[in-house]
Formats: C-alpha cells, sequence, structure tokens
C-alpha cells in the first residue's frame, strides 16, 4: 500500500537540498565573520516555557503540537517548538548569563499546525540573536546582518520596514487596554482587521483617531519621526521614548544608505517585542523579520538584559535564488579486482579537483557526464569526451587531469 507523506508537509529534493545548503552555507558564514556563535535548541520544549510567560499569542499557542511526555521523565506536555527565539533565552539563561553579550544564530526547524496545505507544519528559519549591549547600534547591527546575508545569496531589491512595539502598546494602554485584550487587538490589526480600530472609539475617543491615524501613516526617513512626534507626543507624552528610539534607528539606517519604511501595519507576530520591530521584504514578499524583546529573558528566569533577534524564512530565501551550479560529473570505469585500487586512487584525485567522480555500475551508454575515464583495458587512463568524441590516453592521473583542465579553458 501506498503511504502518502503527511498533510501539511514537503520532501527536499535533491534540487531543494542544494538550494537549503547554499542559504544554510551564506547564513553561517555570514554570522561567523559577524562574531556570532552557532546553537542548536531541542525540538521538543516544555510547553510550561511558552504559556508561563505569555510570551505566544492565543492563535499560536492553539496550533502547535503538545502532548503529555507519558513515557518521559517528566510527565509534562512537550510541545515542538514553534518559535525560535524562546528556546534561545531559555539556553541563555540556563549557560551564558555571566557572558556581557551572547552573539547567537541558528538553523532550526520549527512546527505549527494548519489545517490546510497553503501552510506548511515546517517551517526551517535561519535566526540570529544579539543579547546584551546598552545601545540602539544592536538593532541595526541585525539589521545589517540580515541585509548582507540575503545581499550574498543575490537577493533583492530589499525593503526593511520598521514599527515600535513600546509605541502601538503604550497607545493602547492609554485606552484602558491591557494584557490579553492589548494582545487581541493588535493581533487583529496586524492580520489586517482594521475595523477593530471603530470599535475602540468608545473607550477614549481622540486616542483611538490617533491609532487609527499612526496605522494609515508610512514614511522612509527620520523627518517622519519627527512628524509622529509633533502630532502624537503632546497628547500623549508616554510615547516620547519609543519615538526617540524610532528615530535614533531611523537616523542610523539612513546614514547607512538602506532603504527602509516606517509602517506601523507590518508589526506582526509581536507577541514578545517590547521596542523597534523589523520585516524584510523582496517584491513585496515577506523574507522575515525581528524586533527587540527586552521583557523576554526576565519571563523565562532570567536577568534584566536588553535583547534583539531576527528570522529569515529559509524556504522563501530558497524560492528567492538560482539554482547553485552544479559540480561537473565525471564517469569512472574501473578496473576489476585487483585493478580496482587504482580506479578508486584516480576517482579520489578526481574529487580533490572538486570534480564529482561516479563508477559506472550500469554497463549502459553514460548520459549526464563530459567526460568519461575508462581504465578497464590497456596501460594507463583513456579519456573520453562526449561533446567532442576524442579520446586519449595518458599515462598518469596527474596528466588525466592537466588535460581535463586544458580542453575546459579553451
Amino acid at each position: 500500500m501506498k503511504v502518502p507523506r503527511c498533510k501539511g508537509t514537503r520532501d527536499l529534493m535533491p534540487q531543494d537540498m542544494a538550494k537549503f545548503r547554499q542559504v544554510e552555507a551564506e547564513f553561517r558564514n555570514c554570522c561567523f565573520g559577524w562574531g556570532y556563535e552557532e546553537i542548536r535548541t531541542p525540538a521538543l520544549e516544555y510547553l510550561h516555557l511558552f504559556t508561563s510567560a505569555g510570551t505566544l499569542s492565543p492563535d499560536m499557542l492553539g496550533r502547535v503540537y503538545s502532548f503529555l511526555d507519558w513515557d518521559g521523565w517528566s510527565g509534562e506536555r512537550v510541545v515542538l517548538r514553534p518559535d525560535g527565539t524562546i528556546p534561545v533565552a531559555r539556553l541563555y539563561v540556563e549557560n551564558l548569563q555571566d557572558l556581557p553579550i551572547a552573539r547567537l544564530f541558528y538553523v532550526e526547524n520549527m512546527f505549527a499546525f494548519e489545517d490546510t496545505d497553503e501552510k506548511s507544519r515546517e517551517r526551517w528559519q535561519c535566526g540570529a540573536e544579539l543579547i546584551g549591549g546598552r545601545k540602539p547600534e544592536g538593532d541595526v547591527e541585525l539589521i545589517s546582518l540580515a541585509l548582507e546575508a540575503m545581499a550574498r545569496l543575490g537577493v533583492g531589491p530589499l525593503e526593511v520596514r520598521l514599527a515600535h512595539a513600546g509605541l502601538l502598546k503604550t497607545v493602547l494602554e492609554e485606552l484602558g487596554l491591557s494584557g490579553e485584550d492589548k494582545a487581541d487587538v493588535l493581533d487583529q490589526i496586524f492580520s489586517g482587521s482594521v475595523d477593530v480600530l471603530g470599535d475602540l472609539k468608545g473607550k477614549n475617543p481622540e486616542v483611538a483617531k490617533q491609532l487609527q491615524l499612526l496605522f494609515g501613516l508610512k514614511g522612509g526617513a527620520p523627518g517622519f519621526v519627527e512628524n509622529l512626534r509633533s502630532v502624537f507626543s503632546l497628547s500623549i507624552p508616554a510615547l516620547e521614548p519609543s519615538l526617540d528610539e524610532l528615530a535614533r534607528i531611523a537616523g542610523l539606517l539612513t546614514g547607512l544608505g538602506y532603504n527602509y519604511q516606517i509602517d506601523f501595519t507590518s508589526g506582526r507576530d509581536f507577541e514578545y517585542y517590547t521596542g523597534i520591530i523589523f520585516g524584510f521584504y523582496s517584491a513585496g514578499r515577506s523574507l522575515g523579520g525581528g524586533g527587540r524583546y527586552d521583557e523576554l529573558i526576565p519571563l523565562v528566569g532570567g536577568k534584566d538584559i536588553r535583547a534583539s533577534g531576527f528570522a529569515l524564512d529559509l524556504d522563501e530565501l530558497m524560492n528567492s535564488i538560482k539554482e547553485p551550479p552544479r559540480r561537473e560529473r565525471i564517469l569512472v570505469r574501473a578496473k576489476d579486482d585487483e585493478g580496482l585500487k587504482a580506479s578508486l586512487e584516480v576517482a579520489r584525485l578526481l574529487r580533490d579537483a572538486g570534480y564529482i567522480a561516479e563508477f559506472d555500475l550500469s554497463h549502459e551508454e553514460p548520459s549526464g557526464f563530459r567526460w568519461v575515464v575508462d581504465m578497464r583495458s590497456g596501460e594507463g587512463v583513456e579519456l573520453i569526451d562526449q561533446v567532442s568524441g576524442e579520446k586519449r590516453r595518458k599515462s598518469s592521473p596527474s596528466e588525466l587531469l592537466k588535460l581535463i583542465e586544458e580542453v575546459r579553458c579553451r
């Protein structure tokens, strides 16, 4: 009986894995260059990690894969990780709190239930977290790191969209909202349901009007933040620190020549963010994002410390790059028995030179190979060029390699 793959999952074929490894390699190399160190957290975490801190929205918690660990050590409910940052926060609290600054990155899969085939239940992410430090330059460092990694992959043109969780939460607090009500309103707004803004007018008409205005404004320069300040700071003085931070980061990005837009509708999945929120887009498609989450480390039992991070959607990056060039394949027709050792040595030299050396096991006419190395008869090595049909015999493997390079360079 044929058994299909699970609904909402996908197989990665060889051509997919070539792109996967290309994205992974460029991201890893970029992170290492910025001083970030690689980590990997368990796929299983206690559900309590996500519920006790209130770090996931009710919608996300309703889509986690959770089950009782009856046969494990705890007997507690565990989940397949639905998020990358929260486990990193737990790892930091358990192992790295003595460090003044922790620069960490990961390439991991996340899981969330989807009842359709439109979204995958398993998502791969490339993420980086910067825990510690005292300057807003840390957020700019993360934005620069993400943009550099995507530029190395040839993804673009890229746009950064900025918002500020602290500013949004402060406005909602002025409306008298807190806790679940505040989270629910923001979740609806970021899901595209701006009708909820009309429902808030009864609580404080003036503030609700300003909130509606805030979500209708977009801009791409530090002067835009000053315009926001002139509109909101007098009526809501508590917004001043958030506006200052947003202006500082916008100014730094302008100085670096980055293309960005301040857009308060781009802060989806904000649950544990407290400050700047940033998203990365190309041709209207979201490639990932992140932000500042200063309250998360204390919520999972750690000290009060600044922290920021981002995650890139590896599947989207794979769809955005060209298939990487494949190494040239050479078919080796090996001697039998006592001659096998010599054939293996020739194949090893070819691989060391950067070629793919495959042994002929089919006894059929080869296809997909530019070169055939035949060692089955006579002295030396016979090289067959399947493009020209030319055959040449060389006395040593080194002469064989030299001949291949000469023909390739013509």
